[in-house]
């Protein structure tokens, strides 16, 4: 739900060095299908996913509301990385994004359904979303179940317009109740 903020300090869990280092399972599963060119990192965090996919020759604009998150990935990168990172509050109205067209979107264990609907127009044609998060299943698992941070199995099945669907599965691994889907711009 647009607004709702998640009520975790995210400054001060980046600045203790938390949250994964690896790039969730999607991005490594599918990364070679990507085409080269820019890659949009939608709530990037410390750049798990936006490192691993310039180390593999993207240059990567990566988007994030915590500034100490955005630090950490810069510091990360370090200098002649293809990697720009940016503070962009993503609950706010209709965030201000950096204007595409770009070759793949990444949006990770970040659920803003209003984003979804921009990623047609962010996407060049052939050009591939990335998503990947918690599911209601793993919400009614942690007592959570009215929380709309958790996506419903079949939402990520079902693209929208101007996208058609490339894969997609939901299944308990990693010790959580995930969804995954990868879609592509017609």
């Amino acid at each position: 739900m647009l607004g709702e903020r998640m009520p975790r300090d995210w400054e001060a869990f980046y600045r203790l060095g938390r949250g994964p280092s690896e790039p969730a399972w999607v991005v490594t599963a599918y990364a070679g299908e990507v085409p080269g060119g820019r890659v949009l990192d939608l709530a990037g965090g410390a750049g798990r996913n936006a490192l691993f996919l310039a180390s593999r020759g993207h240059e990567v604009v990566l988007v994030e509301g915590s500034r100490e998150a955005v630090r950490r990935a810069r510091e990360a990168a370090g200098r002649g990385a293809p990697l720009l990172a940016l503070v962009r509050d993503l609950e706010a109205g209709v965030p201000e994004l950096p204007p595409g067209p770009y070759s793949g979107v990444v949006m990770t264990y970040y659920v803003n359904r209003p984003l979804l609907a921009r990623i047609p127009g962010l996407l060049a044609p052939g050009g591939l979303a990335l998503l990947e998060g918690y599911s209601r299943r793993e919400a009614a698992r942690r007592g959570r179940e009215r929380s709309p941070r958790y996506w419903d199995e079949l939402e990520l099945a079902r693209p929208p317009g101007g996208l058609s669907l490339l894969a997609w599965g939901a299944g308990r691994w990693g010790g959580g109740h995930r969804v995954f889907a990868v879609w592509r711009r017609l």
